[in-house]
């Protein structure tokens, strides 16, 4: 089978990178909360929260506390 199965957080986080790559959205930016986010994408909160988390573990936002997710890297 060549079509490989990926979680849907997987394809938001990827389109946000895709979205930083490109400089729709840069360093500095924020994003939006995560029940906008999911609007935004068509998904649940739920997915957009972990699709965040990849995101952090990409090291490409950081989340402070009360204040949102952030752009902090471009991927190379």
């Amino acid at each position: 089978m060549s079509d490989e199965v990926e979680y849907v957080y997987v394809q938001v986080a990827d389109r946000v990178e895709a979205d930083i790559r490109a400089g729709r959205l840069s360093v500095g930016a924020r994003l939006p909360n995560e029940r906008d986010m999911g609007s935004q994408y068509g998904v649940a909160p739920g997915t957009a929260r972990r699709a965040v988390a990849l995101l952090r573990e990409r090291g490409l936002v950081k989340t402070l506390p009360n204040k949102g997710t952030f752009v902090v890297s471009v991927p190379s």
